[in-house]
């Protein structure tokens, strides 16, 4: 692996994004329409009853999360998704207070839809993160803006579950300090952990 762990991240980023989108591409639709529609049962551990989660909205090829959104919701647990006022903000949370009304979200400044403005700022109590890649120890590459790694390193008590597809599990992956591990990896066949 490449000495200087960012310019190697910057290289396995564009490989892995690559093989992602092939693979989803490559997902017959309606194969593809009936995965990630409920957690596995064994993350009941992670998330309890009442808890508040967080959860991202997808973008382009990432795991979805809009049915997680909606069977949390629907078990009693109030969802908190990423917010950000402007582009460079530090990341907040806010409830969305419906999975099942999208008029309740708006563009936020990085292309996802974001809770309104006047939502409630929560802190969600366990965390659905996105990925471009991650190892079957929990070791993840995000995205690169370093907003989540920031938003985990403030708040280090709340597990964080990556979501990802399959085609994204890597043998190895570079890691700096700020880099935390996973809880867990949901995929569309496994889980890996809880660690």
């Amino acid at each position: 692996m490449n000495a200087d762990p960012a310019s190697a991240k910057a290289g396995l980023r564009k490989a892995l994004r690559a093989a992602r989108r092939e693979h989803v591409a490559a997902l017959d639709p309606r194969v593809k329409a009936l995965l990630f529609k409920r957690p596995p049962a064994a993350l009941g551990a992670l998330v309890a009853p009442g808890a508040v989660v967080g959860l991202y909205t997808a973008i382009g090829d990432e795991a979805p999360t809009a049915a997680y959104a909606g069977h949390f919701h629907e078990a009693g647990h109030r969802i908190a998704m990423p917010w950000f006022a402007a582009h460079g903000a530090p990341m907040a949370f806010r409830h969305w207070a419906s999975p099942h009304l999208d008029d309740l979200l708006e563009p936020g400044p990085y292309r996802a839809p974001q809770p309104l403005g006047d939502a409630e700022a929560l802190i969600p109590d366990v965390l659905f993160v996105p990925l471009v890649g991650f190892t079957a120890d929990g070791q993840r590459l995000g995205q690169g803006g370093g907003h989540y790694d920031r938003w985990l390193e403030q708040y280090p008590h709340v597990p964080a579950i990556g979501m990802a597809w399959d085609s994204q599990l890597a043998e190895a992956l570079p890691t700096e300090a700020h880099d935390r591990p996973l809880a867990a990896v949901v995929t569309p066949t496994r889980l890996y952990g809880p660690f």
